[in-house]
């Protein structure tokens, strides 16, 4: 069975790249903390937004979708679920607010992780919330050919329960210990509780929610407002591959958490990065909504498309956005590339132009 070494194990990993990555976040969170307490109800809007974007990313990842209109309604909770898609999407809303609104209370623990994989599944008909998994499962892929390609053999079944344990009381002693940085042991945690894959469905979403949990709790709280999940799913292809250069060995204990830890941590740091862009956003509130506008554009490099705007500017309404597009083509600052959902924007650079 699959050891879990939170105490030695850490020691090994610390590279200078993670000591980087680790060295970075810690003086984002510095900041973060600062504005957060001063700033509180300007964030408000920020972290709407991130709710909507945290939950639609978090099942599109699993191949669960809907129109936007319809996530935001049911994220808002203005919508009842109208199909099983629906039930997911307002199951993983349910159980982002619980841990939004009480993680200082959550402590990872097998029987606490079990009822919020039930919260999950609470709006679903089937009876698998709640309940590890009672049949083997496999992680596979589809060829070129069009077969299927087992890539990676979870924990058995039968020894699931025990897994979960072993892995909840080692992650909490090391907590407890203190002799390792939290953001290292978390993406440990989220990726041997991704190699378990303790339940029948649901393994994704609960990895991604537990991170965030998890994050929480050790005050590293830029998730709230700067969707982790979105940013996971921009880098899919990249995440799953970090996620198979770990897993190999895996069940032998010799495998390598770096290129897991480092996909982790690299997303955090993004997500501090963009806080800090968004954070600027609203320090420049003096400033006109066409401005801030274009400020957005003028700090970005290559083609930005109008979702993009609008999400660096939620409190700026769609209406605003469009307008101010448009009378920037009109001047010959940007230019449009493309027609309706797939048009963007980009900059015209005035000193490549002729006299």
């Amino acid at each position: 069975m699959r050891e879990f070494d939170y105490t030695d194990a850490p020691k090994a990993l610390l590279t200078p790249n993670i000591v980087a990555m680790l060295t970075s976040i810690h003086e984002h969170r510095g900041k973060q903390a600062l504005f957060i307490a001063s700033h509180a109800d300007t964030l408000a809007t920020l972290m709407e937004v991130a709710k909507i974007q945290s939950t639609g990313a978090s099942n599109r990842i699993e191949g669960i979708h809907t129109t936007d209109k319809r996530l935001a309604e049911l994220v808002r909770d203005k919508a009842t679920p109208r199909n099983r898609t629906e039930q997911e999407i307002a199951g993983y809303r349910d159980v982002l607010a619980t841990i939004h609104e009480s993680h200082d209370y959550i402590e990872p623990r097998p029987n606490i992780i079990l009822q919020l994989h039930k919260q999950l599944y609470s709006f679903a008909q089937n009876a698998i919330g709640g309940s590890w998994k009672n049949a083997d499962n496999f992680i596979s892929e589809t060829d070129s050919a069009g077969r299927k390609i087992v890539r990676f053999q979870p924990t058995p079944a039968w020894m699931t329960a025990a897994a979960m344990d072993g892995l909840c009381r080692s992650f909490n002693e090391a907590l407890q210990n203190n002799e390792h940085d939290p953001l290292l042991l978390i993406p440990m945690f989220v990726f041997d509780f991704l190699c378990i894959h303790p339940f029948t469905d649901g393994n994704g979403r609960m990895s991604r929610l537990l991170t965030l949990l998890l994050l929480y709790r050790a005050g590293y709280l830029v998730g709230k407002y700067i969707s982790l999940e979105k940013l996971i799913e921009n880098s899919k292809d990249t995440y799953y591959e970090a996620l198979q250069a770990s897993s190999i060995l895996w069940h032998e204990n010799r495998s390598d958490y770096r290129p897991f830890i480092g996909y982790m941590l690299g997303i955090v740091q993004k997500a501090c990065n963009e806080f800090e862009d968004r954070v600027q956003h609203i320090h420049s509130r003096r400033m006109s909504k066409p401005e801030r506008i274009k400020a957005v554009i003028d700090g970005r490099i290559g083609t930005l498309s109008k979702k993009q705007i609008m999400e660096a500017c939620p409190d700026i309404s769609k209406i605003t956005v469009e307008r101010t597009l448009a009378a920037l083509v009109k001047s010959g600052d940007l230019v449009l590339i493309g027609a309706g959902r797939a048009a963007r924007y980009g900059k015209v650079d005035r000193a490549a132009q002729p006299d």
